[in-house]
């Protein structure tokens, strides 16, 4: 019984971090995180999950079907 109510509470905790969120909004959130921490010369482009193919997956956005891609210029 402890376990259930544990991760019901989980679950109700957890459910809105894993929300699907828009991918500008996403975006803009890691271009400042990587401004404050003074990096420079990067792209950071919104592709779809099939189109990955240089860089680094930094995020997640639209309910997983697009990823943000980093990429050093």
């Amino acid at each position: 019984m402890k376990r259930l109510l544990v991760c019901a509470f989980l679950l109700l905790v957890a459910t809105p971090l894993f929300a699907a969120k828009a991918c500008e909004e996403l975006k803009s959130e890691i271009d400042a995180k990587l401004q404050a921490k003074g990096v420079k010369n990067y792209t950071l482009e919104i592709v779809a999950n099939e189109d990955v193919k240089d860089g680094k997956v930094v995020g997640s956005c639209d309910g997983g079907t697009k990823k943000i891609v980093y990429t050093r210029k």
